[in-house]
């Protein structure tokens, strides 16, 4: 039995042909990503998948291990327009939104014009995002959940597709600001990018050190994306993974009947997470050549989807426990 929901019917036969030509520009995206970014497959995994699901996604990791590389390879492959801002504690709100400006005719008439700021664009790179202050960072909450804007009482419609990716320096890190929890929610997924293996870093080394650089190069457009993403949004989902997803978003709350969540976790995923969860599973189906998405996909993406949207106890962090440590007992279950 699967479940399909609000979406335009298709036959089989459209079905498979239309993922068939999916997975082709697929394969073209994640070649042409591979020519610029070695190793990192599960990173650049996760990141596509979020962007095929229409979402938007938070990279975290130390300097120096390519995430604003990453997003603007992504930008030049998948043919988007991108800006990208650098977040500092200056940044204010207006940078990013844009602002109204005064001006006055031959006839002495003054009126307003809005100049619209960096964000109306198809990918935004929101570079050290945890930079800014909890005030700047939070003029992004209205454009990632509702895709406009509000400018002195207009709306200003973003470009679609439109999509952020942001990369964030761990908090213990000098100068760095929490990111709110609403601001959390809006990320589909958070990527936690590692240090590269040995095979991959000793081919950073010899491939990124010479006189030239492996440049990326165009393969799809918005609009294509446009269409693999509502191919997405067809996919069905079967009645077991979708009782899986409520199992696992719903065992992470506290007061849900879990005895080791409520002894552990402060507060849990809402509705937003088993959303995520389920357009994230469809997204990765396809990307590994399935027409419908599987346990497996639950439990390899319960850690990104779940983990920037629960916050521990203080009892639990006194014992060292980490959020990911909650999730994969919590994903084993199901």
């Amino acid at each position: 039995m699967s479940v399909m929901i609000k979406e335009t019917a298709m036959t089989e036969a459209e079905m498979i042909a239309a993922a068939e030509r999916a997975l082709a520009d697929i394969a073209k995206v994640r070649t042409g990503v591979g020519r610029v970014i070695f190793g990192q497959e599960s990173v650049i995994e996760r990141t596509l998948v979020a962007l095929l699901a229409g979402g938007h996604a938070l990279l975290v990791g130390v300097p120096g291990l390519a995430k604003t590389k990453l997003v603007e390879t992504l930008g030049i492959v998948l043919g988007l327009d991108s800006r990208r801002i650098q977040f500092t504690p200056d940044l204010m709100p207006s940078d990013i939104l844009g602002s109204e400006v005064m001006e006055q005719d031959e006839q002495g008439k003054r009126s307003f014009r809005f100049i619209p700021g960096p964000i109306f664009a198809q990918l935004l790179m929101a570079d050290e995002i945890n930079r800014a202050s909890p005030r700047t960072q939070s003029a992004l909450l209205q454009s990632m959940q509702e895709y406009h804007i509000t400018v002195a009482g207009e709306r200003y419609d973003l470009p679609a597709p439109f999509h952020v990716l942001a990369t964030q320096n761990p908090l213990e890190q000098e100068g760095t600001y929490p990111l709110p929890e609403a601001q959390l929610d809006r990320f589909l997924m958070q990527i936690d990018i590692l240090y590269p293996d040995v095979d991959a870093e000793r081919r950073i080394l010899l491939e990124t050190t010479g006189l030239e650089d492996a440049k990326a190069q165009n393969v799809l457009d918005p609009e294509r994306l446009k269409d693999i993403q509502q191919l997405i949004r067809r996919m069905p989902v079967p009645e077991s993974v979708v009782e899986a997803i409520l199992k696992l978003v719903r065992s992470a709350r506290p007061g849900q009947g879990n005895a080791e969540t409520d002894k552990h976790v402060s507060w849990g995923p809402g509705p937003r997470a088993s959303q995520a969860l389920t357009l994230c599973a469809r997204a990765r189906a396809l990307y590994d050549g399935r027409l419908a998405p599987s346990i497996d996909d639950i439990r390899a993406l319960a850690e990104p989807v779940l983990q920037h949207r629960m916050a521990l106890s203080f009892a639990a962090r006194a014992e060292g426990m980490t959020v990911r440590d909650v999730v994969a007992r919590l994903a084993k279950e199901i």
